[in-house]
């Protein structure tokens, strides 16, 4: 309610991941000018800790409020209210979308009204979706996948949600049985979960139709079999945040090439390029840069990351890719030190930087390894101070003060050096 009521009024929605510390949440509150923050009582204690700190943050709605705030339906209950509804433009900010920065600091992507119409329109004829449908919201709102390829694409078409309080494989197959979802679109590592789970034959699942994956690569030898036990059709798409996030999809009416993330989906262009931004031959492996509607305005207070993405109105992604004769594009690296673990960007320089706030580090390098379920955890080696008496649950209880969970290192590695 609030996310659609914060747009209507003419405002800027932010937003805020909820795994955020209250380290994080300093930042991304100060960072983004908020005014007021609507959130539920249970995450409550992390504003308190930081409110005096974000002295522009001049509001707490909460949805079940406590009494040190403004609980939600009590206001809504002080209705009806009349208010002078702005005239608001396409080109008009609507939201704001926090992603990794590559310099430690997470950056707001500004996306549009436009931006979210037209995703939301392009998501509706791709899918071929009805009001008859049902969707189940596995990935969480602030994410861009989450909040437009899934909750606007499926308001757009005026389909059922059912939304899912707690992740869980068992309760993906129960959701679907008692709610006869006939659609999901999630990371890969959900449809990993559900493929290796063996109890899912217990469920009734035969209303599913169609699955929808993207966040990262999916890997192609998970698909036949996925779509045969459990009949139903996976499409795999490519986005990032600064694109609002839809850039390609498979689409149900092409053929599907193994590997591939699919083709441009409509007002969209791609090409791929060398170091000096020429275009290179059809098949040879390259960046991804993208040009269309989808283009975020830009990244909030931060003229210099702006330009450095968005050069003569092409986005560069830092996805290394090919594109073949058919238009069919594959990923084959990235450009620059990412990880992507549950869908979720890291920069390992975030990481470093919160590493080398503990007394007993003198350096760090953060790194990705590969992991089944998760894509990639997150590895960190570290050079201790000379004489430092310190061990890896020390590190790991550090990083968990400052950082979400998904960024905290999985593994750790003293070392004598970096080299």
């Amino acid at each position: 309610i609030s996310y659609f009521a914060v747009q209507k009024i003419g405002a800027v929605a932010v937003t805020l991941n909820i795994m955020s510390t209250a380290y994080e949440l300093r930042y991304l509150l100060g960072n983004s000018e908020a005014k007021v923050l609507i959130t539920e009582a249970s995450l409550t204690k992390r504003f308190e800790e930081i409110s005096g700190d974000v002295p522009l943050c001049r509001r707490l709605l909460v949805t079940n409020g406590l009494d040190t705030t403004s609980p939600f339906g009590d206001i809504i209950e002080e209705g009806p209210f009349t208010l002078d509804m702005p005239e608001i433009a396409g080109d008009d900010h609507a939201v704001m979308i926090y992603t990794a920065g590559l310099t430690g600091r997470p950056l707001g992507a500004i996306l549009t009204h436009r931006n979210l119409l037209g995703q939301s329109n392009i998501i509706r004829d791709l899918c071929g979706g009805t009001e008859k449908d049902r969707a189940l919201s596995v990935i969480p709102f602030f994410h861009s996948f989450g909040a437009v390829a899934n909750m606007l694409g499926t308001v757009r078409i005026g389909a059922g949600m059912v939304l899912m309080d707690r992740f869980s494989v068992d309760n993906i197959f129960s959701a679907i049985e008692r709610d006869k979802v006939t659609y999901i679109a999630s990371v890969p590592q959900v449809f990993l979960g559900m493929l290796l789970q063996e109890e899912g034959k217990r469920y009734d699942l035969s209303s599913l139709r169609l699955c929808i994956t993207g966040g990262a690569a999916m890997p192609a030898e998970f698909i036949p079999p996925f779509e045969k036990r459990f009949g139903v059709k996976v499409l795999e798409g490519y986005g990032l945040t600064e694109a609002s996030p839809v850039c390609t999809f498979s689409r149900p009416d092409m053929a599907q090439k193994p590997g591939s993330i699919g083709v441009v989906i409509p007002g969209v262009e791609a090409k791929i390029v060398d170091d000096y931004g020429k275009k290179v031959p059809a098949g040879e492996s390259g960046e991804l840069i993208i040009k269309g509607e989808n283009m975020m305005k830009g990244y909030y207070r931060d003229e210099e990351a702006t330009a450095m993405v968005i050069r003569d109105g092409w986005l560069y992604t830092s996805d290394l890719a090919k594109i073949d004769e058919d238009g069919y594009i594959f990923l084959t690296g990235r450009k620059k030190r990412m990880i992507i673990t549950w869908g979720f960007n890291v920069y390992p320089r975030e990481v470093e930087i919160v590493l080398e706030m503990h007394p007993a580090v003198k350096s760090s390098r953060v790194v990705g390894m590969s992991d089944l379920m998760r894509g990639e955890v997150v590895k960190a080696l570290i050079v201790k101070n000379k004489g430092a008496d310190t061990d890896k649950k020390s590190i790991i209880r550090h990083c968990r003060k400052y950082l979400s969970l998904y960024k905290v290192p999985r593994k750790v590695e003293f070392v004598e050096n970096l080299n």
